[in-house]
């Protein structure tokens, strides 16, 4: 994404602070008319999502997040997958919803972990919903939540939750936010979470966002798509990208080769095509073969559907969601496509997997 001009966003006062004001991405901002811009390669965006925002910031730890509490500066200077947030006030941005309603297909609302953040939250959904006609999901700080606190959202009109397990292994969980990252959030919890939400939202109808690159095996990634889809929750792929003065600054990328056979694998998984027996590993446990009908892998992978951005959709059933340039910047291969592969990139994928 490039833009004619990007604004820091200033410092967060008292005033400034959820439920009257939120954060909103540069992507988002570009849609609703509030900053300038050009998208990259004419990627749409249909989803507006939203950022609560707040004086002390995020009560958790998590080693690799832009609005970690021990990542240097101001919370209001710290960005959030790398993008640049301005904060508008709420009833504004709900208003240019409301302006702009044709090109917006969903309004995605994402917590922090802070004291106020449900009772704030649940404020923001109401302005929302009074006004705006989109489908609604909450990305929820899973620590903050419980049984009656989910039937509320869904009460309130939400229909789909979010939950950012991130880890797909316990040791990196508590590793990078849990106790041995000084963390309040707890895998069983997140865990816990998930499946209270799939009783009451229904099937599909909840996503856990899931990354690699943070500590995990190849196996211990399988074995989690696996247990979601057989929860019928929805898994969204992220790529662990590093964010600048975090804990895990330093820490390298995963390779394009593994993350390829990763997107592949969840993707075969997800619709029946391989088990997790058919996963055959090498000797440092990455994936090495899937032992799949060829013409089945041929299919998935001219169709690049695995390669796309894992997101919400509209009323249509079409992404809504593509979360433009979250795991790369322009000029750099695409780790997952916010548009439909062309024939080119389909080529390009077929090198990085390198089978």
């Amino acid at each position: 994404m490039s833009t004619t001009a990007v604004d820091q966003t200033p410092s967060v006062e008292m005033s400034r602070e959820s439920p009257d004001h939120v954060r909103i991405s540069l992507a988002a901002a570009m849609v609703l008319g509030v900053r300038p811009g050009r998208f990259y390669r004419d990627v749409r965006l249909h989803c507006i999502n939203l950022l609560l925002t707040y004086a002390d910031g995020c009560n958790a730890n998590c080693a690799y997040c832009g609005l970690s509490r021990r990542r240097a500066g101001g919370y209001g200077e710290r960005s959030f997958i790398r993008v640049d947030w301005p904060t508008l006030p709420t009833d504004e941005v709900v208003a240019r919803m409301e302006r702009y309603s044709a090109a917006v297909a969903r309004v995605c609302v994402s917590m922090v972990s802070h004291r106020r953040a449900y009772e704030d939250t649940v404020d923001i959904i109401r302005r929302i919903h009074s006004r705006v006609d989109a489908p609604i999901s909450a990305l929820i700080a899973a620590n903050l939540f419980d049984r009656d606190r989910l039937t509320e959202f869904r009460q309130l009109g939400v229909d789909t939750i979010g939950v950012g397990l991130d880890a797909t292994s316990e040791t990196a969980f508590e590793r990078t936010r849990g106790r041995r990252a000084r963390g309040p959030l707890s895998w069983r919890q997140y865990w816990q979470t998930i499946e209270e939400a799939r009783q009451i939202f229904g099937p599909f109808k909840v996503n856990a966002h899931v990354m690699v690159g943070i500590g995990e095996t190849d196996r211990q990634f399988v074995d989690v798509i696996a247990r979601l889809q057989e929860m019928e929750v929805n898994a969204y792929l992220f790529s662990f990208y590093p964010e600048v003065d975090s804990p895990m600054a330093r820490r390298r990328r995963p390779s394009l080769r593994r993350f390829r056979r990763l997107q592949l694998a969840k993707y075969l998984l997800q619709r029946g095509c391989l088990g997790v027996g058919d996963v055959v590993y090498d000797e440092a446990g990455r994936i090495h073969r899937l032992d799949v009908l060829p013409s089945s892998m041929e299919q998935a992978i001219a169709s690049g559907e695995p390669f796309l951005t894992g997101g919400c959709a509209g009323k249509d059933g079409s992404l809504a969601c593509t979360r433009p340039f979250g795991s790369y910047r322009p000029g750099e291969p695409f780790r997952d496509f916010p548009f439909q592969p062309t024939g080119e990139d389909v080529a390009r994928v077929r090198r990085e997997l390198g089978w």
